[in-house]
């Protein structure tokens, strides 16, 4: 049983903990059960405006950019979104990169559906790679006993190898087992547990947010991928985002709560994000 295992089967009160689906009981962490409901009410909102009938594909190409610049703010490089729709040359110096990086991941997302309930540590190696394929770190693979990681923002204890493999092994087991909890819970702890880990040598903000994504698309919350989490992430701010994770990591069920109402807070500014495109389409202005 993985660390956040342990906290939702001592966080539900409501109802005796089910082992072998710890996260529905994360469902039931006070607040939860209303940041759910409100992040599934805003999402079927926007799925209904009329311009998603005829042009979903351009509402989800947008979707993409805006969240890769978002994702890419929170790693540092904070680019207005027209410089990074004008760029086509990303190498160089390491914000390039790190948009770069940004871009490609959500690229690759949408190819990875399929094997993420079958093999999500597969999935996360490839999704090392292509956002550190320029880095000249070593890549796909955890970091190995004695190797750091490159991740500014988060300023957390940084967990050993060890540690890093049993808790990948677990989060793993619960993706593929299924879980009866919300999307919105399963790609919060996804995310958080990433960033927690920080299991690879560079680029893991990236990846956890990354993964969240896959999460979201795959669950059938979000399946046309047009309500962007990384956005919202971006527009609560690094300090919140922080703070969020912080309480993620403690462990409490306050802190676990909060962390993936932080979540959902995002996933609903993502949303507002696209219905603001939607709007541009409908009057003709995008």
């Amino acid at each position: 049983m993985t660390a956040f295992s342990r906290r939702a089967a001592a966080g539900s009160q409501a109802t005796p903990p089910d082992a072998s689906d710890p996260l529905a009981a994360l469902g039931q962490l006070p607040g939860v059960g209303d940041a759910v409901d409100s992040v599934r009410k805003a999402v079927d909102q926007v799925y209904g405006h009329r311009v998603m009938r005829r042009r979903s594909s351009e509402v989800t190409a947008e979707a993409a950019l805006r969240g890769s610049r978002g994702s890419a703010a929170l790693a540092g490089a904070d680019w207005a979104l027209e410089e990074v729709r004008r760029r086509t040359d990303f190498s160089g110096e390491p914000e390039a990169r790190t948009v770069g990086a940004a871009l490609r991941l959500s690229a690759e997302a949408g190819q990875l559906l399929s094997i993420w309930r079958q093999s999500p540590l597969r999935v996360l190696a490839r999704l090392h790679l292509v956002a550190a394929a320029d880095s000249g770190d070593t890549v796909g693979r955890p970091r190995l006993a004695g190797e750091k990681a490159d991740e500014p923002l988060i300023e957390l204890p940084l967990p050993g190898a060890e540690e890093v493999a049993v808790r990948l092994e677990g989060l793993s087991q619960l993706v593929i087992r299924g879980s009866s909890a919300p999307a919105l819970v399963t790609a919060a702890v996804v995310h958080g547990e990433l960033l927690a880990l920080r299991p690879f040598g560079s680029c893991n903000g990236l990846v956890a947010r990354g993964a969240e994504r896959i999460v979201l698309i795959g669950s059938g919350l979000d399946p046309k991928s047009i309500c962007p989490a990384e956005v919202g992430h971006a527009e609560l701010g690094r300090a919140a985002y922080v703070a969020a994770l912080d309480g993620y990591v403690s462990g409490t069920p306050e802190g676990m709560a909060a962390w993936i109402v932080h979540c959902g807070r995002a996933v609903e500014l993502g949303v507002r994000e696209s219905t603001a495109v939607c709007e541009a389409m409908q009057r003709g202005a995008a």
